[in-house]
Formats: structure tokens, C-alpha cells, sequence
């Protein structure tokens, strides 16, 4: 396999609305997602979960008899009759190994039968007896105290630059105050499901999976199952939505193995019920971010302190890397940053959309407005003074950070000049008016561990392939422009094949690098196969090739910026509050597909108002689970809360970062946009308010 550096491509598919090219098997209805596998299965098995009613101690009996007795139930297994694991180091993943409860909705049996009424059923016939024990469900400021040696993606827990508190006691205006934001559970409209089949004679576990990444799942299952790599077959042909939750593997994957592998020859099918999705498939961990911003009368930063409290989970750590854009958005010589986690006994939380940068930028860009109305200035004045000219972080150079332009034209587009200084200063009938203002930022990552094949076909023909896996983010579309342009060739003479662990590996769809991982791979295939086989190639010929690690990421800082406008109505009387516009301008390099990137913008944007007005969940301390576990009592916006809302970026390319010169487009969209709304209904209310969601009764008196 080669590995070398891709040039850039010259565009000519990229850049166009090319319509998505499995949009007809979607609204036909023949995407065929996980569970509907096994509707061609042979004499499929279903499985349904019975899990935990505590939140700690351990199981002292399990009683299966009338789940046996029941119609259709074939078998049941517990602790004490299932496949035992190889490995058992992710506290997560080793599930059905012991008696040890960990967390209130762990699964401590599953039930297969020969229906998924019968499954169900069964679950809920079989008795499970506990010995309690005293837990701890709740995060707290006095109880996040712990420590981790590192936070998400590999990012330092702590960092200091300079002497914080000495530039705060000669700072002309300080800022002080607590942000904070809730759990959030990611809910895609397409549940957690996979079906799974053990061929004893092949000794191959194929699953078809719902995953944002079928090698994440071979690389997480295999030594824990204590096979070889080659013996895990994952396929993800179609996926409905992810938002990050299904870029890890969590524990059904796990369960749907093991009764697999208990039933050899007979594919097993699990659908994770919406319930279940908030205790087993990870969720957005509750966050407090403690701010001090010190600053010189005319706005200009002194001195930045961030200080994080999360919590994790026993069972298994995560960390949320909730301060990491603090460390890099503004330029201030004195600067603070810090994680703590409360180790609770609750489930694992994990990645959802912009983790880190979703929660810290909210309350870092709440702060920012905050410190703007101490100064006297316009919040956008106050961000152009304090506009870094390197990376704070690193002291590297931007690769091309844009951020001013996106403020200053997205101003211009929104009216932002027509905005009174004041806050409550307009009334329209029963409603308070107010607008707001957020940057977005976003790192433009490359992942390593990527590889594409180029083959030849009759008729001028080029099959391509990686193991990637389309989330219903348009990659597929996208990939097959770039295969195209790196091949010099029209869109329809590409055959893409993607999302088969079989193919070449692939990473994960997730932080915004799905895009620049897969396209570099392809630039590299493609253009290493122009190079051993020119442009006339006879049919059959193929080439495997892998990007090179991109020399700039260690030269320069490589990051998206965008600003957030948003104005919002609140009603004087009831507190509802309805966002009537939301404009977001971008600079994320060359887009390359505007029309899938601008639902990846709106999607965000919308996701983001979501967070804002609606989505929390509650967790009773009493007993460890979240009591809010349906789309009835979790509330997403709907079509009714979203209006005006508008989404545009910035002509560019960006070759220090992919061949294409794109970045990534699925994350800062969400980025900036809860702040920005709640900076408008400050300013159309006077009530500031520093926690999420800006629910009606904290506009009422």
C-alpha cells in the first residue's frame, strides 16, 4: 500500500448542488437501515433487554421461568449463562460477566425469541432480585472534584499560561459568574439497532449495525469477544441520523454479539427502544463552567479563567473537553483552563454533536456579551479587539482564521446596525424583542488511519471504495464528486463503495472529519493510480493508497470560525420565548456539495435552537435514572419553532487542510448558536439568564 501526500484537486464536480445520490432509495423507501436486515435474515431471533432497577449494588437472582414459559421466548441469558468475555476493561461493554450493578438501566439479561412481541414480553416476565447499595446519582459543585489525566480526544485537562489572579486584581473590569448547561440525549430518528448472525463453520460474526464507524466497532468487539479482527464483518449501508452517539460502540452491540454467538446459525435483531437510548447509548453530560474575564476599560482581555465541573461514570470514564475553545478563541496573556469530573454511578456519557465546544462556547460567548454590556461596547466591537493574530493555544499561525469577515458581513446581512444599545428598549404588542450575537469555531481535523482503493471498470469506469459510513450527512455525494475530480472524470462514471468493514479502513464519521479523512484518501488513491497506470487504464487495474499525516497540523492552528445572529421574542406575560430569525455565516474552506452542506448548517442551527428553548433532561438523584425518557417528556424543536432561519459561508478553499480544500461543515453550526439566542433574550428582556434552557419561568416574576 502506498501512502504519499495528495495534491490539491482541481474542482470540477465540487462546488455543485449534484442531487444525493442514494436520495432515491431513501424516498422509495428501499434503504434498507439495520433492524429491516432482518427481514431477509433466515429464521431470525429478536432480542429484548431487561435492565436494572438500581443504580448499584448486585444481582442475587435472576428468575427466568415464566419468561421461558411464555409463547415464542427461546432462551435467556444473564451472568450466569453467557459467553464469557476475552477482555473486560471497558466497564461499559462487559456486560452479562457478574453480578455487579453499575447503573440503573444496565443490562443484566436479555431475552431472544422468535418475535419482537414475544422478546418484549419475555423481558418484562423475567424477576431480577438486588441487593441495594447506597449510590451517588447527582453532579454537584461540591463533588466534582476529581481529576482526569486527559479530556476527550486526547486533550490536556489543565493548562496555564501566565498569572491569572494577578492580571484580575489590576483588570478595570471584572466579570465573575457560572454558566450552566443540562444533560442532553441525542435521540436520531433511527433508533440504536444491529442485527447480528455467528456462522460457526465460517466462524464469522457479521453484524449490521447502525454505527457511525464500522471499524470502531470491529476494533471495540473483537478482543473483548476474543476473536481476530477478520472474524468481525460490520456493515452500516444505511444509518438514520447518529449526532455521535453511535460513534462509539455501547453495550447493545455488546448484548446482540453475545446472543448471537449463543445461537449459532440464527441472526439475532435488536432495535434499542427509545427508553432505553437514555441510559445505554450515551448522552451529553451536565456541565458548570466557572468564568473570570479580566479586562482593560475599552474591552480589551487581560486575563481568561475557565473552569470546568462535569461528571462521568463509574462504569467507564469520559470526559468532556468542554473548555478546549476557551484556550484558543481569544487573545489575553494571562489564561486558565481546567476539567473536574464527579464520578458518578450512572450511565456513560459520551460524544454528542461538537462535545466540548457546544457547552464551552455557550457559556464562554454568554460571558463575552456579558463583559461588553460592563465595558459599554457593542459585543462585536469587544470581539474585534480582542481578535488573536496566532493561535493562543499554540502560538502556531491560523490557517485562515476569518472570523472578523463572518462577524462583520453577517451584521450587514442580519441589520445588525439598526439594534438598539440598550436592552427591553423594544415592545411589540405582548412580546419583548432583542437580538444576540455568538462566534462559532470548530477544528479542522484529519484523522489518520484511512485508506482507499481505485480500481478500473469497462466502459471508463472507476470503482471506489472505503470503509466510510454516510450517517445521513450526504457523504456518499460528496465522495463521489471528489472521486470524480480527483479522477478527472464526470459523476457518473464513479461506482462508490463505502460502509463494509470488508473494504479499506475507514475512521469514524465524527468531529467534523468524515469530509477530509475519506476525500485525502481518495485524492491519495486516485492520484496514485493516474500515476502507475495513467489516464487510459485497461479494465481491472486497482490501487490502494493512504494520505500521508498532513505536515500543518503541526505548523499552524487549523480551525472554522462563524458568528451566530439571533433575534427573539419573549412574551411579557408568559415568558415563552419564540426566535423569530437565526443567520449564521461560516468560514469553513471550499464546500463542496452546497446543497447537502447547507442542511448540515441548518440541521446544526436548528439542533442548537433546540438546545437553547427546549431539550433537558432530568435526572432523579434518588434513584439514578433519567425520569425524562420519551420524545414526549424530552422536548426537540419542532417545525413551529423554527422561523427565519438562514445559513451562508464565505467563498474560500483551504489546501492546508485536505487536497479538496474543504473543511469540516457538521458541527459548528451548533457551535455559538444557544449563546447568540441567549444573549437576544437578554437584550430584548433585561433578564440575563446563565443556564440552559431558557424555559419561560426564568422570564417571569
Amino acid at each position: 500500500m502506498t501512502e504519499l501526500r495528495p495534491e490539491p484537486i482541481t474542482a470540477r464536480a465540487m462546488g455543485r448542488d449534484l442531487g444525493r445520490v442514494d436520495g432515491r432509495e431513501k424516498v422509495t423507501g428501499r434503504a434498507v437501515y439495520a433492524a429491516e436486515h432482518a427481514a431477509a435474515a433466515t429464521d431470525p431471533l429478536h432480542l429484548a433487554l431487561v435492565t436494572s432497577r438500581i443504580a448499584r449494588g448486585r444481582v442475587t437472582a435472576i428468575d427466568a421461568r415464566a419468561a421461558l414459559a411464555h409463547p415464542g421466548v427461546v432462551s435467556v441469558l444473564d451472568h450466569t449463562s453467557a459467553p464469557r468475555l476475552a477482555q473486560t476493561d471497558n466497564g461499559e461493554l462487559a456486560i452479562l460477566q457478574d453480578d455487579v450493578v453499575q447503573y440503573r438501566g444496565q443490562i443484566v439479561a436479555v431475552v431472544l425469541a422468535e418475535s419482537s412481541e414475544s422478546a418484549r414480553e419475555g423481558a418484562a416476565l423475567v424477576e431480577v432480585a438486588y441487593a441495594e447499595e447506597p449510590h451517588e446519582a447527582e453532579l454537584r459543585e461540591d463533588n466534582a472534584t476529581y481529576r482526569p489525566d486527559e479530556v476527550n480526544a486526547g486533550m490536556e485537562t489543565d493548562t496555564e499560561e501566565g498569572d491569572v489572579d494577578a492580571a484580575l486584581a489590576e483588570a478595570d473590569v471584572v466579570l465573575e459568574a457560572t454558566y450552566r448547561t443540562p444533560y442532553e440525549h441525542n435521540n436520531p430518528m433511527e433508533p440504536h439497532a444491529l442485527v447480528a448472525h455467528w456462522d460457526p463453520d465460517a466462524e464469522l460474526l457479521t453484524l449490521d449495525d447502525s454505527t457511525q464507524g464500522v471499524f470502531g466497532v470491529v476494533s471495540a468487539l473483537a478482543p473483548m469477544l476474543g476473536l481476530e479482527p477478520a472474524q468481525i464483518r460490520v456493515r452500516a449501508a444505511y444509518v438514520g441520523g447518529g449526532f455521535g452517539s453511535k460513534g462509539e460502540v455501547h453495550s447493545p452491540e455488546m448484548a446482540a454479539a453475545l446472543a448471537a454467538l449463543s445461537m449459532p446459525g440464527r441472526p439475532v435483531v435488536l432495535a434499542v427502544t427509545r427508553q432505553q437510548m437514555f441510559s445505554l447509548t450515551g448522552y451529553r453530560t451536565a456541565t458548570i463552567s466557572h468564568f473570570r474575564l479580566g479586562a482593560r476599560a475599552d474591552g480589551t482581555l487581560l486575563a481568561i479563567e475557565h473552569a470546568v465541573q462535569e461528571q462521568t461514570s463509574k462504569a467507564r470514564e469520559f470526559a468532556e473537553q468542554t473548555a478546549s475553545p476557551t484556550r484558543m478563541m481569544y487573545a489575553a496573556p494571562h489564561r486558565r483552563t481546567s476539567h473536574r469530573l464527579a464520578r458518578l454511578d450512572v450511565a456513560v456519557p459520551s460524544w454528542m454533536r461538537a462535545p466540548g465546544e457546544m457547552p464551552g462556547m455557550y457559556a464562554h460567548e454568554v460571558a463575552m456579551d456579558e463583559l461588553a454590556e460592563a465595558c459599554g461596547i457593542d459585543p462585536i466591537v469587544l470581539r474585534e479587539r480582542n481578535e488573536p493574530a496566532i493561535d493562543p493555544e499554540t502560538g502556531n499561525p491560523w490557517n485562515d482564521r476569518r472570523l472578523l469577515e463572518c462577524l462583520r458581513s453577517g451584521a450587514e446581512r442580519f441589520g445588525w446596525a439598526d439594534r438598539p444599545a440598550e436592552p427591553r428598549a423594544t415592545l411589540d404588542g405582548d412580546w419583548w424583542v432583542g437580538t444576540g450575537v455568538a462566534a462559532a469555531t470548530y477544528p479542522a481535523m484529519r484523522m489518520p488511519g484511512n485508506t482507499a482503493r481505485v480500481r478500473s471498470l469497462d466502459g471508463d469506469r472507476y470503482e471506489v471504495a472505503i470503509g466510510a459510513v454516510d450517517i445521513g450527512t450526504g457523504a456518499r455525494t460528496v465522495l463521489t464528486q471528489i472521486a470524480a475530480d480527483a479522477l478527472a472524470v464526470e459523476t457518473a462514471r464513479i461506482e462508490l463503495l463505502i460502509a463494509d468493514s470488508t473494504l479499506p479502513s475507514a475512521s469514524t464519521a465524527g468531529g467534523s472529519s468524515g469530509t477530509s479523512s475519506w476525500g485525502s484518501a481518495i485524492a491519495a488513491a486516485a492520484q496514485q493510480f493516474r500515476a502507475d497506470h495513467g489516464e487510459d487504464p485497461d479494465p481491472g487495474l486497482h490501487t490502494l493508497a493512504s494520505p500521508a499525516a498532513n505536515p500543518h497540523a503541526e505548523t499552524h492552528a487549523l480551525h472554522s470560525f462563524g458568528a451566530v445572529f439571533a433575534e427573539t421574542r419573549v412574551n411579557r406575560w408568559t415568558g415563552e420565548v419564540r426566535m423569530s430569525r437565526l443567520y449564521g455565516l461560516y468560514s469553513v474552506g471550499r464546500v463542496i456539495n452546497p446543497a447537502t452542506a447547507r442542511s448540515q448548517f441548518l440541521g446544526a442551527l436548528v439542533m442548537g435552537l433546540s438546545a437553547a428553548l427546549h431539550e433537558e433532561s432530568h435526572r432523579d438523584p434518588r434513584f439514578g435514572h433519567v425520569v425524562t425518557q420519551d420524545l414526549a417528556t424530552y422536548h426537540v424543536a419542532t417545525h413551529a419553532d423554527v422561523r427565519g432561519i438562514e445559513a451562508e459561508w464565505l467563498d474560500e478553499e483551504d489546501h492546508l487542510v485536505t487536497p479538496m480544500g474543504s473543511r469540516g461543515v457538521g458541527e459548528i453550526g451548533i457551535v455559538g448558536t444557544a449563546a447568540a439566542i441567549a444573549n437576544a433574550t437578554y437584550h430584548a428582556t433585561g433578564v440575563r439568564v446563565r443556564e440552559l434552557p431558557l424555559s419561560p419561568d426564568h422570564f417571569v416574576s
